[in-house]
């Protein structure tokens, strides 16, 4: 098994070209990142350069304080389309193979509509410069009003684009939290799946605890044919480096 570090949570304390440096030291695969945008591209494109590791993926920005994206927003498209075109630059010159676009807090037939739309354009973006698209269910815990909340909702989403570069994001967490049965629903929803992460559930702490059994769920990921490094997603409970003894088990696999 190969594993990203999701540098929005790990290591997130220190500056994002650090971060990877130390990603690298521990032995993951890969890395990905939240919302790189305040730091120095030039330092995070060498930070990258050095360690060698492959960069999974960014956002698109958040936008204001107390939003999660901006494509589903009514009105905003402007706004949205900024942040993906900010995206979309950063995401081409460090090489990321993906870039998630942010829905945001929103809900109804205009929502799902502006969605599209963002989407669509998004596409044609990542087209241009040779990176992906995903999208991302989360869950109604964490992220109560989010516009997107389930693989089918996506899923219905992802055949009305109908563009081959946008993807899923599947993230086991947020569906152990809210859809039940990981392993069945990853099966429903494997041809459309772009990206996989993960993380203990229900703290989002490390994947060896909880209620979800990784080295099931993840073996079965892999039996079906998944080669990319799966994203590490999680909020350490302590120390990072000594919650790292699961990283290690499960690569052996």
């Amino acid at each position: 098994m190969k594993f990203s570090a999701n540098l929005g949570f790990l290591w997130a304390e220190l500056p994002l070209d650090i971060a990877i440096r130390r990603a690298h030291a521990a032995g993951f695969d890969a890395v990905e990142m939240h919302w790189p945008f305040a730091s120095d591209r030039a330092a995070v494109k060498r930070a990258l350069a050095d360690t060698g590791l492959p960069l999974m993926g960014l956002n698109t920005d958040r936008g204001p304080t107390g939003q999660n994206g901006l494509c589903a927003l009514v009105g905003h498209t402007q706004h949205a389309r900024s942040a993906i075109d900010q995206a979309f630059d950063w995401a081409a010159d460090l090489g990321a193979a993906n870039v998630h676009v942010m829905a945001g807090f929103a809900a109804g037939p205009a929502a799902h509509d502006a969605f599209v739309e963002n989407l669509i354009y998004a596409s044609e973006r990542g087209r241009d410069c040779g990176v992906g698209v995903l999208i991302e269910p989360l869950n109604r815990f964490d992220a109560p009003g989010y516009f997107l909340g389930n693989q089918d909702q996506a899923v219905n989403i992802l055949k009305q684009v109908d563009r081959g570069n946008v993807r899923l994001m599947f993230d086991c967490y947020h569906v152990a939290r809210t859809e039940g049965n990981v392993i069945d629903t990853f099966d429903r929803v494997r041809s459309w799946v772009g990206h996989v992460q993960f993380a203990g559930a229900p703290d989002r702490g490390e994947p060896d605890s909880g209620s979800v059994d990784y080295s099931q769920v993840l073996a079965h990921i892999l039996s079906q044919g998944w080669t990319s490094p799966m994203g590490a997603e999680y909020k350490p409970r302590g120390d990072i480096e000594a919650g790292l003894s699961w990283l290690a088990r499960f690569q052996d696999r």
